[in-house]
């Protein structure tokens, strides 16, 4: 039976595409083989790479002025590679909203003059700082856009003369933002774009090709992947795959656009039943929820634990809270569909019956 999957990553995928997956495994598109065993520098993956490629950028409205760039290491390697490329005055401002932002901004900080503009570390990251003064001589800004552990997303981007830089792992194709008001985007793709072990950068041509920093090793530097199209060395092929077949199913769905109005459906739901609840409560500042990653704790660490543990019995699994935050937090990916949120709405309401 499958269950309702509610993890912050990796998390579920559209059932089609999984069903897809088995059925090419072992034979993908008559070729004898299974995609995992297929060599990057074949005409058959090839085809696959180029069209995922192709799809993702339809999908986002990105223009032939950035690179599309499928890496490894997830965000976190990122959080060295953005420095080590684009510090070309060796300045840059941070905006910690959650901790993987600050474990961003701490990183950068071995890089060059890094400053932290503004952070919500003073409310327990339960709000996204607004009206932001940033430096105007430095080389990028740097955001996160949706805060996995502590449920806040971004719904206006901070003023910058300089790039405006993205991690975007946990709504990118969640929510529509323009590529254009970027200067790099990344996302880990564990979340709404495939399995673990691809990262998708996105990323202005002109940032990169006015060169790296001489500290940057040759494997770290976008141009390096961007000029052999992602394919300097073997890839995340099966992940790639994965991610050609996710994009098809958004795009048949209609898009982000779409799928932006379904994700809000969804959240509205839960989080008006938690607002209207006696039992369970959100600490996120209202305007700044995000639409992706609804925490909710009932206030009693114990009766905490009691719902996670009967609501995994009930199919609804890895709802546990970040050990940050404590409590549950439900993960509603663009993979979730809006049965799982009824779901989870009717145990919340057994549950609060049974225990208030």
């Amino acid at each position: 039976m499958r269950v309702y999957n509610f993890s912050a990553g990796p998390s579920m995928l559209p059932l089609e595409v999984l069903e897809q997956v088995k059925k090419d495994f072992t034979d993908y598109n008559g070729t004898g083989m299974s995609v995992c065993e297929m060599s990057h520098r074949s005409k058959p993956y090839e085809e696959i790479h180029n069209t995922s490629i192709s799809l993702l950028r339809e999908l986002m409205g990105i223009s032939d002025d950035y690179y599309v760039l499928y890496l490894q290491g997830g965000a976190t390697l990122q959080f060295e590679a953005v420095p080590l490329n684009l510090l070309k005055k060796g300045k840059a401002d941070y905006i910690v909203t959650g901790n993987f932002a600050n474990n961003a901004f701490k990183v950068a900080k071995k890089y060059g003059d890094i400053v932290c503009a503004a952070s919500s570390e003073d409310k327990t990251y339960t709000y996204i700082p607004k009206n932001v003064k940033v430096r105007e001589d430095i080389d990028y800004l740097h955001i996160t856009s949706n805060n996995t552990i502590f449920g806040t997303q971004y719904n206006e981007l901070p003023k910058s003369k300089a790039p405006i830089v993205c991690d975007m792992s946990s709504n990118i194709l969640g929510k529509r933002y323009n590529v254009n008001d970027f200067g790099l985007i990344y996302a880990g793709a564990q979340k709404n774009i495939s399995a673990s072990g691809l990262t998708v950068v996105i990323v202005k041509k002109d940032l990169v090709d006015s060169g790296a920093t001489e500290a940057c090793p040759n494997f770290l530097k976008y141009s390096t992947q961007a000029n052999a199209n992602s394919l300097y060395n073997t890839p995340t092929t099966f992940s790639i795959y994965v991610s050609m077949l996710v994009f098809k199913w958004l795009k048949n769905l209609g898009g982000v656009d779409a799928m932006e109005k379904i994700n809000i459906e969804k959240a509205k739901m839960l989080y008006d039943f938690i607002d209207n609840s006696k039992l369970y409560k959100n600490n996120v500042a209202k305007e700044d929820r995000s639409i992706m990653n609804v925490p909710f704790v009932t206030g009693d660490e114990n009766l905490d634990a009691k719902f996670i543990k009967e609501a995994a019995a009930a199919g609804l699994v890895s709802i546990k809270g970040h050990r940050l935050v404590g409590g549950m937090r439900a993960s509603i990916y663009n993979a979730m569909p809006i049965e799982g949120i009824k779901a989870l709405i009717e145990f919340m309401k057994k549950f609060e019956k049974e225990n208030i």
